[in-house]
């Protein structure tokens, strides 16, 4: 509508607005190296190193959360790769988007097995966001005793990404 994608002068030239045809800002960035984390509280994963950030949109390396810049809604989404050591079980792992600073939606993995000691927990959503609204990824894992409890950074298994959708 109002010649905002596709413009005609009238002689049969046509001109595509390109920014209305992209998915854009986006980024996509993963956590370059393991990290452990406390038992049972939740913590902000920092995924420090980028794929590619289109409009500096992601910061990677103070407050690790994406900020639009361009209201509109989004695909959010991200993979947290969970492991415990020293033979003591997972018993608990979510991944949780959140907006603002509070929780928006939580991947909960609750395992039945009493031998698993990893688990890979994929989250995601389609957002509404202003240009000021900023989203940042938390992890949770509980275990059945002491012991290490890492987020991995293996093969890029852990990572956090967005990207404007077209309407």
């Amino acid at each position: 509508g109002g010649n905002s994608i596709i413009t005609s002068d009238g002689a049969g030239n046509v001109t595509v607005n390109a920014q209305g045809l992209q998915n854009t800002p986006a980024f996509e960035a993963y956590l370059g190296s393991d990290t452990t984390i406390s038992d049972a509280t939740y913590t902000k994963i920092e995924f420090n190193t980028e794929v590619y950030d289109t409009d500096s949109t992601y910061d990677n390396s103070s407050n690790y959360r994406f900020t639009p810049a361009i209201a509109g809604k989004y695909y959010i989404y991200g993979n947290i790769l969970m492991e415990t050591t020293g033979g003591h079980e997972l018993d608990l792992g979510i991944t949780s988007i959140y907006k603002n600073g509070s929780a928006y939606r939580q991947t909960v993995f609750n395992p039945s097995s009493s031998s698993l000691f990893a688990a890979n927990i994929f989250i995601d959503a389609v957002m509404d966001l202003n240009a000021t609204d900023y989203i940042e990824i938390f992890a949770y894992l509980d275990r059945t005793s002491a012991g290490d409890k890492t987020i991995k950074a293996t093969t890029k298994s852990t990572y956090f990404g967005a990207y404007k959708l077209i309407t």
